[in-house]
């Protein structure tokens, strides 16, 4: 899979090692907001998403980082990086899973 699809794999570290200039941005990203800031970004609350708002209470990786490891930039770089690896091989894993379930 690795061979096969290198140019893809190489992408998408490229992508987790830049992911860090995030820090560098002011104000939240497109389409991560809460309920709080969503009001004033799109003008109402869809009823499904206040309705579920707070059925996730704590993120494992709030922010995008490692509790704790935020104290400069290298840190939180070095958070974010982590962040961005656990996402891509959770990604990797549903699709390895959901390929194996057709694939039978």
């Amino acid at each position: 899979m690795f061979q096969k699809y290198k140019k893809l794999w190489l992408g998408i570290l490229a992508m987790i090692i830049l992911s860090p200039l995030g820090l560098l941005a002011t104000g939240t990203a497109f389409g991560e907001w809460g309920v709080d800031q969503l009001m004033d970004e799109v003008g109402f609350i869809p009823p499904g998403l206040e309705r579920l708002a707070d059925f996730w209470k704590q993120a494992p990786m709030p922010d995008y980082g490692v509790p704790g490891l935020s104290a400069n930039f290298i840190q939180s770089a070095a958070g974010y990086v982590l962040s961005a690896v656990v996402g891509v091989a959770l990604v990797v894993l549903v699709i390895a899973c959901l390929y194996r379930l057709v694939k039978e």
